[in-house]
């Protein structure tokens, strides 16, 4: 008998001591601390124990909130509570109220959640009570109330460094980092959450440092550095990946992010990533939410049917939920997808107008007055012309004050309404208001990260500028628009806070105070004074942007036509753009005025332009006889042909013999103009805007002015670079030159830094899926167009000896985005780059004879003209398909 109850004591022991390491496991090892649990759970009912059955409970509940199942972790909290109170076990009961009391707070049931801690407060004594405190602080931080919440966090801190319990000083430091990241308090956030990851690290907590890095990356996206965030969240990803965790916060964190700055087929695969993970394990809560995120970037990315479709669902489930903000939202995003893919019915119609009062009686400003907009068009299409008047004028009011989007947007209803009442003139000076706004505001606009329903919104107003002044025939009126278009498209996307500390204070507020509206509009809370404090930092921002160096807005000013011809000396400057799904030309020249011209169709010419780039490919790649060669070369040459009878045959008689500037719009910014018949032997320079070309054309200094600032770059495993690096050292001596591990990128980024002349010989790499992320491949890894932005004078020419450097993706609004269009928006006066494959043996011959121009006192243009020229009299296809590849940017 008392052998029997012994070893039935040493059984319940082990038990309890079981369900307390499966607490201690929930975050280094939830896996590990369920079976554990389970195993607890069943010796503890089968003998009768209610402290381990309490505890095991406990540990079930909070891996399940791990895991983000929060329904789960309340029932098997409150079962633990059950058995404690059973059992008489009041400190136990207390912990599971505490745990519980943390779960309720995450399920938005902020007054249950405190009366569970303050029940539990009652009995916890010691470091109990400091970590009760902890937990009782990270619910005032869930309900808004921060200053309590800091002062309960400081309180627990001071126990935890007492007692010295690492653990929880860890996560009293990573929740405060959080809670002083919404605050806008970045450097103290910064120095919580850096001491937590230290202490993750001597713990070994891998669990713990995952989400410190995800909380250092959220850190970063608040403050704007988007490639530091982007580190962190992978950092975050692996670990939680390793743990075994749920990472849907994650990924809809990352998405937004990458939303924020446009890099949309990262972002639609991060939303369908999440949209997978979640309705795979039934976590209703957040579905839907990724699902509006998948609208959203497939919106952007051109593919209605999936926006419509993920917004559809989105709505239904945030209505049954009843969260009223977000399913208005979700309705706004069904209505863009719609409007995008061309619906124009009646039904259409009353969607957007139930849509636009749903949105305005839940606080969404701009989404409203959108929305306003979108059902007067509609209207306008139907014929009901007292529906869109009366949309139009509502919508208009709001073009004197609020935020930039709310004005902008504005003025583009003000300039459909008089549109709609025969007012042509009123119409356009509208759209020049509405432009005038968002150009003014380029800094502040770059800081407010909204989600894609409040992008591009400049297309709109350009557009329908560009489109009037084309039916009007005025080709001075036609270049402004295309350059005001162009000149949103090409202003640097904010990848990095910027330099100037005030700045970047208020760039950053200015980005919590549009967070905190968003979230008060979900939260159903009024946002109107954070709305007047919206408006007041756009305006400190954009005051304190144009007193600073470069602040100014000339980069991104219209130039007119005289602006041109003051600078253009012997050539013509052609600006293409695409409208209506044909292609259209502006042509100045010093001696004739600008006139317009109709080109081929878009579609055509993409069509022609992609058999091209095979065709040259092939060349580049083959390794087949004389025969394939000359197959190839044959279909370049035919679609070299179709290629100038469409774009610029129709402009013979007004550009003549002259050198051409030409300024694409983004899908021919990859055009190999030197094989079109019309430009053999002819200078070609390419520039993505008329101002930018004009910017750095009034530079008229020699290419290369100062012989001992010219920098030489080998990358590796490019057989020729080296050999093609040492020819150039001899020719220009005392140039810096970067070979084998030398050419690293931080060695490279310092060199090319103020450089008169650079050359890099290096493998390039073009991301079509992210043409941010575009790189030369140097000794220890990729140099991207992110590290381009760190320097503070680019290069004035640089040659660059690789494979699609100078290849650009392009996003809506024709933004273009790669190496070239970086490096040109940075302020580089000339680049060379090519365009498609090039076969590596022959390009170095290329760059040499570029070179040797170069040292004669020719331009870059001229020098890569008479070099492709000495190329092509070879008659050998490698060497036609090398120099076809390199294109001129900039100013030539």
């Amino acid at each position: 008998m008392g052998s029997g109850a012994q070893r039935g004591t040493d059984i319940v022991g082990q038990c309890t001591v079981d369900a307390a390491e499966a607490i201690r496991l929930v975050q280094a090892q939830p896996g590990q601390a369920r079976a554990l649990a389970l195993a607890a759970r069943r010796r503890a009912r089968g003998e009768g124990d209610p402290e381990a059955g309490s505890m095991a409970e406990r540990a079930l509940g909070l891996v399940d909130k791990e895991r983000n199942e929060l329904d789960g972790a309340a029932r098997h909290l409150r079962e633990a509570i059950r058995l404690a109170a059973a059992g008489g076990l009041p400190v136990r009961e207390a912990e599971a109220r505490m745990s519980l009391a943390l779960v309720l707070a995450h399920l938005g049931k902020g007054g249950p959640a405190l009366r569970q801690a303050d029940l539990a407060a009652t009995v916890l004594r010691g470091p109990d009570a400091a970590r009760l405190q902890m937990q009782r602080a990270l619910i005032l931080q869930h309900l808004a109330r921060f200053d309590e919440a800091l002062d309960g966090y400081r309180r627990a801190l001071t126990v935890f460094r007492r007692s010295k319990d690492r653990l929880w000083e860890t996560r009293a430091l990573c929740n405060r980092g959080v809670l002083l990241t919404n605050r806008g308090e970045f450097r103290a956030a910064e120095a919580d959450l850096v001491r937590a990851l230290d202490l993750c690290t001597e713990l070994e907590f891998e669990l713990g440092a995952g989400l410190v890095a995800h909380n250092l990356g959220y850190l970063s996206a608040r403050r704007g550095d988007v490639v530091r965030a982007l580190e962190w969240y992978d950092a975050a990803e692996h670990r939680y990946v390793a743990a075994g965790v749920e990472r849907s916060e994650l990924l809809l964190d990352r998405g937004e992010l990458l939303l924020s700055a446009r890099l949309v087929a990262e972002a639609r695969e991060a939303a369908q990533q999440v949209v997978a993970e979640l309705a795979r394990d039934r976590m209703a809560l957040r579905l839907p939410e990724a699902r509006l995120m998948l609208s959203q970037a497939a919106l952007v990315d051109g593919d209605v049917a999936t926006a419509r479709a993920a917004a559809e669902q989105a709505r239904r489930a945030f209505a049954r939920q009843g969260r009223l903000g977000w399913a208005a939202l979700a309705r706004y995003a069904a209505l863009r997808a719609s409007w995008a893919g061309g619906d124009r019915s009646a039904r259409a119609l009353r969607s957007a107008l139930d849509a636009g009062a749903a949105l305005a009686g839940t606080g969404w400003a701009i989404a409203a007055l959108d929305a306003r907009v979108l059902a007067a068009r509609i209207a306008l299409d139907l014929g009901r012309s007292d529906v869109a008047g009366r949309e139009l004028a509502a919508a208009s009011r709001a073009r004197h004050r609020g935020p930039v989007e709310l004005r902008s947007r504005a003025w583009h209803a003000q300039a459909l309404l008089c549109l709609s009442r025969g007012h042509r003139g009123q119409a356009i000076a509208a759209l020049r208001s509405g432009m005038d706004v968002l150009e003014e505001h380029r800094a502040a606009l770059g800081a407010t990260e909204l989600r894609a329903h409040l992008s591009a919104h400049g297309a709109d107003l350009a557009t329908l500028g560009l489109r009037l002044a084309v039916e009007d025939g005025h080709a001075e009126r036609v270049l402004e628009w295309a350059e005001r278009w162009r000149a949103g498209a090409l202003r640097p996307r904010l990848v990095r806070p910027p330099d100037d500390a005030a700045l970047a204070a208020r760039t950053a507020e200015l980005r919590n105070v549009v967070r905190e509206r968003e979230q008060a509009i979900l939260a159903g809370r009024s946002d109107g004074a954070l709305l007047r404090r919206q408006s007041e930092l756009e305006e400190a921002v954009r005051q304190r942007a144009r007193r600073a160096p470069g602040g100014g807005a000339a980069s991104a000013t219209a130039p007119a036509t005289a602006d041109l011809v003051a600078v253009l000396q012997d050539q013509a400057l052609i600006e293409m753009f695409e409208l209506d799904g044909r292609l259209h030309a502006v042509v100045v020249t010093r001696d004739k005025a600008a006139v317009l011209r109709g080109l081929g169709a878009a579609r055509e010419v993409s069509d022609e332009l992609d058999a091209m780039h095979f065709a040259l490919r092939r060349l580049a790649r083959t390794r087949g006889g004389q025969a394939s060669l000359d197959v190839a070369l044959s279909a370049v040459g035919h679609a070299a042909m179709r290629l100038d009878r469409m774009l610029l045959e129709p402009l013979t008689a007004d550009v003549g013999d002259r050198p051409l500037v030409i300024v694409p719009p983004g899908r021919l910014h990859a055009t190999p103009w030197s094989l079109l018949p019309s430009c053999l032997g002819r200078p070609v320079v390419v520039s993505p805007g008329a101002a930018l070309w004009r910017a750095a054309a009034e530079d008229r200094a020699p290419a290369v002015k100062d012989r001992s600032a010219v920098v030489l770059v080998a990358g590796p495993d490019l057989p020729h670079a080296g050999a093609e690096v040492a020819a150039l050292g001899r020719q220009y001596k005392g140039a810096v030159r970067l070979v084998g591990k030398s050419a690293e990128v931080k060695a490279v980024l310092d060199a090319l830094d103020g450089a008169d002349l650079a050359h890099v010989a290096a493998h390039g790499r073009f991301r079509s899926d992210n043409p941010l992320f575009s790189c030369l491949v140097l000794a220890d890894g990729p140099l991207t167009v992110y590290d381009l932005e760190s320097l503070r004078r680019p290069p004035r020419v640089l040659l660059l000896s690789a494979c699609q450097s100078g290849v650009s993706g392009v996003r809506p609004g024709d933004e273009v985005m790669g190496l070239a269009a970086a490096l040109l928006g940075l302020g580089t006066r000339t680049l060379v780059a090519s365009v498609v494959d090039v076969p590596d043996e022959q390009t170095a011959n290329l760059m040499l004879g570029v070179h040797r121009h170069l040292r004669k006192g020719d331009s870059p243009a001229v020098a890569l003209c008479r070099a492709q020229g000495e190329m092509i009299g070879r008659a050998d296809p490698r060497a036609i398909a090398a120099s076809a590849g390199f294109v001129c940017f900039g100013s030539g």
